[in-house]
Formats: structure tokens, sequence, C-alpha cells
């Protein structure tokens, strides 16, 4: 194939690196100018060029000029709510078990973030629909959705409203529901009635209080497998000859994950075997859990 083919064009989002690893995105439009205190560019001179090339500003500076990936965009799109990191993104993706034609629920959509994973995921034949309290943040949600898609995605449906409400009403039953919010634990009733038996429920919380309140809801509504929580940490390494090193900062702690999948109708868990630390349920609770 030729450069040609790999060209960028008006509409693609552009990220440009310069030589200390500092990004700018831009989206190119014709006649278009970028500017910086380092000089100016033209979006001609990138457009219906390949990817990969290098362009400089009238003040001499640099930049590799490469497509966004999609990590790239969510790290620099316009937010209302805080965003959903990439790294807690993709293991959302892969512990919900999303594939191609996959449905999946989320509330709420935030900054759209997440959603932009979901879709990619679930593909042109699945189906994402997203619930979102606020307008405000549904319509950024939107504008980013549509901006990174170049189009409102025809396998994604955006509610305007309360989760309890269940607008998604009547469908098929989802094959995950991923919730992102304050106060989880309240639609548990809601995700255990829109969710297939075998489904996978996703809560993403920012603090160990809200992780103890869902893990518990779920032990108690009798529906799920046994809660498994985690969180992600992504460290870089600083690479220079035979100085290899870990990065002296790193992303830490962004939020917990839990996870769990839909029991059967009528199905009742095995009870769990192990014994709960001392005073963590409370002693008559400790007492009824068998000891293992």
């Amino acid at each position: 194939m030729t450069d040609s083919a790999f060209a960028m064009g008006p509409g693609d989002i552009v990220q440009l690196t310069d030589t200390k690893g500092r990004h700018h995105t831009l989206v190119l439009q014709p006649e278009a100018m970028f500017h910086t205190h380092r000089g100016a560019l033209s979006h001609d001179d990138l457009i219906g060029q390949p990817e990969g090339i290098v362009v400089t500003t009238t003040g001499g500076t640099a930049y590799v000029a490469l497509r966004s990936l999609l990590e790239d965009f969510v790290l620099a799109m316009p937010r209302g709510a805080a965003v959903i990191y990439p790294k807690d993104a993709a293991r959302i993706a892969m512990a919900a078990g999303l594939r191609p034609g996959g449905r999946v629920l989320e509330a709420g959509a935030g900054s759209g973030a997440l959603t932009c994973t979901l879709l990619s995921a679930v593909g042109p034949h699945g189906s994402v629909v997203s619930c979102e309290r606020r307008p405000d943040f549904a319509d950024i949600a939107r504008a980013n959705v549509s901006r990174w898609f170049r189009e409102d995605p025809p396998a994604w449906t955006l509610y305007v409203g309360d989760l309890a409400e269940r607008p998604w009403e009547p469908g098929p039953l989802f094959d995950a529901v991923i919730l992102d919010m304050l106060d989880p634990w309240e639609y548990i009733d809601t995700v255990t009635a829109a969710i297939r038996p075998g489904g996978v429920f996703v809560s993403y919380v920012a603090t160990t209080t809200q992780l103890s309140r869902i893990a518990e809801g779920l032990r108690d509504d009798g529906h799920w497998t046994e809660p498994h929580a985690e969180e992600s940490l992504v460290r870089t390494w600083h690479l220079e000859g035979l100085a290899v090193r870990p990065d002296h900062r790193m992303i830490a702690h962004t939020g917990f994950l839990l996870t769990s999948r839909r029991l059967a109708d009528g199905t009742v868990a095995p009870a769990r075997r192990r014994r709960p630390a001392k005073g963590a349920r409370g002693e008559e609770t400790a007492r009824e859990e068998p000891a293992g």
C-alpha cells in the first residue's frame, strides 16, 4: 500500500508530540492554524500526509504527528465529570467479558470516556445503553463520543434520567452492567432485573466505604457470586541506555473495581468458607458463617 492510503485528512484527531514528550491534540480542518508560544503550524501541512511525519512550527519547534489513540483522546477530552482512566476502562472491558455483538448497560455516562471503550469492544453489531442523571454531563458525553466516532454511533443509546426508571425496558437482558456512581448499592434490584444469568456486574467506586457497602449489598441480595475487588496501578519506566529504572511518578489509585456474576433464578450460592476478620461484620454475623 502507498503512503496515500494512510494519509491524515479533515476531521482526523491528531496528536502532536514535541521532543520533551509534551502532547497537543487537534482536529484537522482545512486552512486552520495551530498556535503555541513556540510558533504556529498550518493544518494543511498535515492534511494529505501520512502518519508519523515530523512537522515544524514557524518558531522552529518539531512535532511528531500521529492520529490519536483512544487513550490519547480520553486523557485530552473535554470533561464534565472526571473520566475513567484508560487503565481502568481497559480492565473493565476485560472483566466484563465484552465481545463483538455484546449488550452492555452503563450508568453514569460521565464524560463519555468509558462509553467509547465499551462501544469499541461490542462493535457496530452490539449495543451500549448509557444512563446519565445530569443533562450537562450527558451533553459532554454525547459530544465526546460523537467526536471520537465522527457520528452518533448507531449502537449507542443515551438516556438522561435515573437508572431506577429503567428506560430501556422492554428489551433484551444485558450481558454486562457497569455502574460508575456514588451509591451503586441503591440500584442492586435494578441491576438484578436487567442482567442475564451469568452476566457480569462491575462497580467502579473511589473509597473503601463504598466498596464495602456494594459488596455487602450484593451478598445480602442473594442473586450474585462472591464479589471480587481490585485496583490497577500503572508505573512507567525510564529508558536511557543502560539506565533502566522505574519512573519516580506513577498512576496509582484512581478507583476500585468490584465484579460479580448473576446467578440463575432460584439458585442459592454455597456459603463462603473462610473465617471473617474479628469484628469485621459483628459477632452474631461471624458465627453464622462456617469456618474452613
